[in-house]
C-alpha cells in the first residue's frame, strides 16, 4: 500500500515502518550493554503512554525531559510525541532558574528527570506541573495523582492519531544572544529533516551512532535519534560525559559508522595531540611547513585517527558552530571521513550538508533537498547577504510568542536565519559569521569576529576567543592551556611561578604580532586580554558572546 503524507511524516508512522522493516534489529544500549531491539522499544513505549495517560496526560499536553542521553530518553520522547502530547527537552547544563523558567514558561504537566539533576528544580513549584517521574527507571518522585505505579506490561488505553502538523517539540535555545525562546517543531518538521539528511548520508540497519551531544538539542535530536530510527540503525550512549578517558574507549568498544559533533572536538584532538607530534622537534616541524611534506604527515596521522575512532567511520558530521581552518585543511589532507553541516533549532535543524565524499574546504555544502535557501539583499560586490530559508523544515513559530516571530519569518514563509553567508556558482554555501555579531569598522568595513578566532585559535597554548569592540577597537579575549604553558617552561627547567607571568604577557604580545601579520589591515588586533577561565557556552559548544559583549 503506498504510504500517504500523513504516514511519512509522523513519528508514530515512521516507528511503525521501522518495526515492521527492522524490529529484530539493535535499537539501543549503553556502551558495554547489551542493545534492546526495536521490538523491545516498541513495548516499553507502549508502557510509557499507559503511564502518561494515568498522569492525565493527553494530546497537545507538555511533557518535559531533563536528562543526560540514555535509552530511556528516546523512549520517553516517543511515548510522549505518539499519543499527540508535546515533548519539551531542557538541556543538561542549563541553570537551575533556566529550567525552572521553562516549566513555568511551557506549562509541563509532568517531567521525567534524571537523578543527578533533581537539584535543578529543588523547590519549584507551578500549577501545572503534576507529576516528577525519575527517568532512569519511571519510579514516581512526586505526583498529585495518589498509587501511581509504573507497570512496565502495561498498554495504552487509547489509539492515537497524530498528524504532521502537530507539535512534537517545544525546544528552548540557550543560544549565544540572550534569553531563551521556545521554538515549535511539527512532526513534519522534523521528520522531513531526518529524512533529508539520509538523503546527504545512506543509512542501514547495520550502522551504528555513538552519541556524544546532548539530545535535548535539536542537532542531536532530529539527526541522532529520528534518523537513525528511521534507518533501523543502533544508537550507543555513555554513562559519563565524553571525556577522553570515557570516550577513547568507547570508541574502541562501539567501533561506531557514524558520528555527530562539534568542531571544539576535532580542534582539541588536532592541537593538543596531533600538532604538537609535528611540531615539537625541529626536524619534523621544518618538514611540516613544506606542502608536499605536510600532506604526507597528515595522511599518516588520518590513519591513526581512524584507528583511534575505532576503524569504521564513515560520517563524522561536524555542526553547531565553524570549524577551524587549519583543522579542516587537516582533515581534508588526512582523508578523514568529515562533513560540515549547517543549520538552526528554527530550522528542525539541517539547511545545507555534503556528505564526505564532496566536502568542499570552508563550506557547508549545497542546501538540503526539499528546501529553499537564499542570499537576502546580497552585496553587489562580495556577494554576502543574509541566508534566508523556506521550506518543510522551518519552525511553526516561537511557543507564546508571536511579536518575535514575525520578526523572523516573513509573510510568505522565509525564515531570516540571521547569518551571513555567500554561494558559489555550484551552490556551495559559506558562513561569514553571525549578523549580530558583525562589527563595522570606523572606516565602514564588515568585520566578521568568527574570521580572526579562527585565526588566534591556531596559536600555540590558545585554547578559544573571543574578538569584541571596545571603544572603536577590536580587542581579543584569549583563554589559554596554562598547563601546557607551564609544563613547555618546567621542560625548561625554569622557574615556573617565578616567570610564568612575564612568559604569559611576552606570549601576549606575540600573539597579537601573530594576527595582525595575518588579517587584512582593518581586522588589526589593537588588545589581547587574558581571559583566567573558559568561556560560558551552549550545548554545541559556542561562546555566549552576549555575557563578554
Amino acid at each position: 500500500m503506498a504510504e500517504t503524507l500523513n504516514e511519512c511524516y509522523t513519528f508514530p508512522s515512521m516507528f511503525n515502518e521501522t518495526l515492521r522493516k527492522f524490529g529484530n534489529h539493535d535499537a539501543y544500549a549503553f556502551v558495554g550493554e547489551s542493545p534492546v531491539s526495536y521490538v523491545a522499544v516498541n513495548l516499553r513505549i507502549q508502557s510509557v503512554i499507559a503511564f502518561l495517560e494515568k498522569m492525565g496526560v493527553e494530546p497537545g499536553d507538555r511533557v518535559a525531559i531533563l536528562s543526560t542521553n540514555m535509552p530511556n530518553w528516546g523512549i520517553t520522547y516517543f511515548a510522549i510525541t505518539f499519543m499527540g502530547a508535546i515533548a519539551v527537552p531542557v538541556l543538561p547544563d542549563f541553570s537551575n532558574t533556566e529550567v525552572t523558567n521553562v516549566l513555568e514558561h511551557s506549562g509541563a504537566k509532568a517531567i521525567f528527570i534524571t537523578s543527578p539533576l533533581l537539584s535543578r528544580i529543588e523547590g519549584f513549584f507551578s500549577n501545572d506541573l503534576k507529576s516528577i517521574i525519575l527517568i532512569e527507571d519511571f519510579s514516581v518522585i512526586y505526583s498529585d495523582i495518589s498509587n501511581l505505579i509504573y507497570d512496565p506490561a502495561a498498554v495504552a488505553g487509547k489509539s492515537y492519531e497524530v498528524k504532521e502538523d502537530d507539535l512534537a517539540s517545544i525546544i528552548y535555545t540557550s543560544g549565544t544572544t540572550g534569553r531563551s525562546k521556545g521554538v515549535m517543531l511539527t512532526h513534519k518538521n522534523i521528520s522531513f529533516n531526518a529524512r533529508k539528511g539520509r538523503v546527504i548520508q545512506p543509512i542501514n540497519e547495520y550502522d551504528r551512532f555513538l552519541s556524544v551531544l546532548p539530545l535535548s538539542h535539536t542537532y542531536e535530536n532530529t539527526l541522532g535519534l529520528i534518523l537513525p530510527m528511521i534507518s533501523g540503525a543502533c544508537v550507543y550512549y555513555l554513562r559519563k560525559p565524553p571525556t577522553p578517558t570515557v570516550l577513547i574507549p568507547a570508541l574502541s568498544e562501539v567501533r561506531p559508522t557514524i558520528m555527530l559533533t562539534v568542531p571544539l572536538i576535532m580542534e582539541k584532538i588536532y592541537f593538543n595531540k596531533i600538532l604538537p607530534a609535528f611540531t615539537d622537534n625541529f626536524l619534523m616541524k621544518m618538514a611540516y611547513k613544506i606542502p608536499s611534506l605536510r600532506k604526507l604527515l597528515n595522511k599518516a596521522a588520518g590513519k591513526k585517527l581512524m584507528k583511534t575512532f575505532g576503524g569504521e567511520i564513515k560520517f563524522y558530521g561536524i555542526g553547531g558552530a565553524k570549524l577551524n581552518k587549519t583543522v579542516e585543511k587537516f582533515l581534508l589532507e588526512a582523508k578523514f571521513p568529515y562533513a560540515i553541516g549547517y543549520g538552526l533549532t528554527e530550522t528542525s535543524p539541517l539547511l545545507a550538508g555534503a556528505n564526505p565524499s564532496k566536502s568542499v574546504f570552508e563550506s557547508t555544502g549545497p542546501k538540503i533537498e526539499g528546501i529553499e535557501l537564499k542570499i537576502n539583499n546580497p552585496d553587489k560586490i562580495t556577494g554576502e547577504g543574509e541566508i534566508w530559508a523556506k521550506g518543510p523544515t522551518v519552525m511553526k513559530g516561537y511557543y507564546k510568542e508571536p511579536e518575535m516571530t514575525k520578526e523572523v519569518i516573513s509573510p510568505d514563509g522565509w525564515f531570516r536565519t540571521g547569518d551571513l553567508g555567500v554561494m558559489d556558482d555550484r551552490n556551495n554555501l559559506y558562513i561569514k559569521g553571525r549578523l549580530k555579531n558583525m562589527i563595522l569598522s570606523a572606516s565602514g568595513e564588515n568585520i566578521y569576529p568568527e574570521e580572526i578566532e579562527s585565526v588566534i585559535n591556531n596559536f600555540r597554548f590558545v585554547v578559544e576567543s573571543l574578538v569584541i569592540q571596545q571603544k572603536g577597537k577590536l580587542v581579543a579575549l584569549v583563554h589559554i592551556n596554562m598547563e601546557e604553558l607551564e609544563k613547555k617552561y618546567q621542560l625548561l627547567k625554569e622557574d615556573v611561578s617565578r616567570h610564568v607571568e612575564e612568559k604569559i604577557d611576552d606570549m601576549l604580545i606575540e600573539l597579537q604580532a601573530y594576527v595582525n601579520s595575518r588579517v587584512s589591515k582593518f581586522c588589526q588586533i589593537q588588545k589581547v586580554v587574558l581571559q583566567p577561565v573558559p568561556f560560558q557556552k551552549t550545548a554545541t559548544l559556542k561562546i555566549k558572546r552576549f555575557l563578554y559583549t
